[in-house]
């Protein structure tokens, strides 16, 4: 049976396989080119120079590995498409499923071995890429401190590696219960991307409790910020760091507010924005930053401190690995009562 399902994969192993060694010399030539970037880097080191020639070098590559650690996702999102609709679908809709079924492979059987077949070949592939992308990007990701960023997390360690499971087992139940090839593909990449959309915006930040301390919004801390308001004209800062953990995730800023523990107003900190007092201070924000940081604000801020990284990692794949199995079991049960 194992034989027969690697015989009916083969043709996409072999090109995962060339796609694989491609994307792998690749990450390999990349990774070395940022180590002597990053060397280059620290050899320039001196006083401001050094956070200048630093900061040089995280944007050099920064665009480069968003794209890649998209690309991984989107790759995943494949493999449950093109790997796991079809695997049953296929067989269904063509009727072929009828001779194993006939024989003495009972049907749970037939299913488990196709599902481990495809789950194991995703994961030596997510896990070889991501393993390579993670050593490839790490002196990036030391120098940003930025490792909870949405998309990159996904992309690190040992999470691409529950993905592609679940992606496989996902395509695969898509495929049982919609029993045609096509309509199971685009259900499974729908369905996949928005789960994918939706783990690290929704589930992610509720894995473990977070911290909350409150931030005081003077005219420095304001500077350091990347963003002021928003397209509704509310009084936010985006992009904030804590001093007293600068490598932490924010999870979650408050508006701005004032002493009394109220939102600043909207025109309050408009006429700030659009007509502060002329100061010609220098920063990002200029005379804005000098003009709110006189009003004695702060933000209440949620985060996860640097040192739960690994927490999230261990906690997000022990999640997916529950999704999949829930999936696996409930295409075991489900087989059976197919007429």
């Amino acid at each position: 049976m194992i034989w027969h399902s690697w015989r009916q994969f083969r043709l996409q192993a072999f090109v995962a396989l060339g796609v694989l060694a491609v994307a792998c010399g690749y990450l390999l030539k990349l990774g070395l080119d940022i180590r002597d970037a990053h060397d280059a880097a620290l050899a320039r080191c001196g006083g401001e120079d050094c956070a200048r020639a630093l900061n040089e070098f995280q944007n050099r590559y920064r665009d480069t590995l968003l794209f890649l650690a998209a690309g991984l996702g989107l790759v995943l999102a494949l493999i449950g498409t093109f790997w796991g609709a079809p695997l049953v679908a296929r067989e269904l809709e063509n009727g072929t499923h009828r001779m194993v079924w006939n024989q003495s492979v009972t049907r749970r059987r037939w299913l488990a071995v196709k599902l481990l077949v495809t789950g194991l070949a995703a994961a030596v592939a997510a896990g070889a890429v991501s393993a390579l992308l993670t050593w490839a990007a790490s002196p990036v990701d030391e120098v940003s401190g930025d490792r909870f960023d949405t998309l990159l997390f996904g992309s690190r360690h040992i999470v691409p590696v529950s993905h592609a499971l679940l992606a496989v087992v996902l395509g695969t139940v898509v495929g049982l219960l919609v029993r045609r090839t096509l309509p199971a593909m685009a259900i499974t990449l729908v369905a996949f991307v928005a789960f994918q959309f939706l783990v690290p915006n929704v589930i992610r930040p509720h894995l473990l409790p977070a911290e909350t301390t409150t931030l005081a919004m003077t005219a420095d801390a304001i500077n350091r910020a990347r963003s002021l308001g928003d397209i509704s004209g509310a009084p936010v800062v985006g992009g904030i760091t804590l001093p007293q953990a600068p490598d932490a995730w924010i999870s979650g800023t408050s508006p701005l507010l004032t002493p009394d523990g109220r939102p600043l107003s909207e025109a309050r900190f408009n006429g700030c924005l659009d007509d502060p007092a002329r100061t010609g201070a220098p920063g990002t924000f200029g005379d804005t930053a000098v003009c709110l940081g006189g009003l004695d604000l702060h933000l209440a801020v949620s985060y996860q401190p640097a040192s739960r990284y690994w927490s999230f990692q261990g906690l997000e794949t022990a999640f997916y690995l529950a999704v999949t199995a829930l999936l696996a079991a409930f295409g075991l049960w489900r087989i059976r009562r197919l007429t």
